[in-house]
């Protein structure tokens, strides 16, 4: 398989499940992606169109009440495609927190700021956290309806699982800096 762009999968993925709009897509991608992936309206729409041109979506005129809606669908070719990079090996796992970036260098900054920049994390963790609980008891309820949503649970739970050890990191990381702080 071509070297492939993360987005065109991503974007392949969600219609895998259901046709979606570009607006459906970011939608997506901001709500049950947004722990682990993100796009910009910039970025779907040329995957988009590149993904109609090499024939692994097609579209369609959805038009409504005199709006222009464009409605993109996976084509055979497009499922293929995403089957093998699914299949392919993991490129790359990264974490990139700018919180921890600054953690790093926090001798420079000093106990105080380091300590508003873990609470700022740590207030941002606790106001999510709920929304991915949800999702799994959501997820859970409708386990037997659709075969996708035991893996969009199992990628919920880790969501869950990785949020709550943040926040376990939190205290202890404060608890060491205000010990240090005296």
């Amino acid at each position: 398989m071509a070297i492939e762009k993360k987005s065109d999968c991503v974007i392949l993925g969600l219609l895998s499940h259901e046709d979606l709009t570009g607006y459906e897509i970011k939608k997506r991608m901001d709500t049950a992606l947004k722990y682990f992936w993100g796009a910009s309206y910039g970025s779907i729409y040329p995957a988009l169109g590149d993904l109609v041109k090499r024939g692994l979506a097609s579209k369609r005129d959805g038009a409504e009440n005199n709006r222009n809606k464009i409605i993109y669908s996976i084509t055979e070719d497009g499922r293929n495609y995403l089957k093998g990079w699914l299949a392919n090996p993991v490129e790359k796992d990264e974490l990139r927190y700018e919180t921890l970036l600054k953690l790093f260098f926090g001798h420079e900054a000093g106990v105080e700021q380091t300590l508003a920049h873990i609470e700022a994390f740590e207030e941002k963790i606790s106001k999510e956290l709920p929304f991915l609980i949800g999702a799994t008891e959501v997820l859970k309820k409708g386990i037997s309806e659709d075969d996708t949503h035991k893996y969009y649970l199992l990628t919920a739970e880790f969501g869950v699982k990785t949020y709550q050890a943040y926040l376990e990191w939190c205290r202890e990381a404060k608890a060491i800096l205000k010990e240090e702080r005296g």
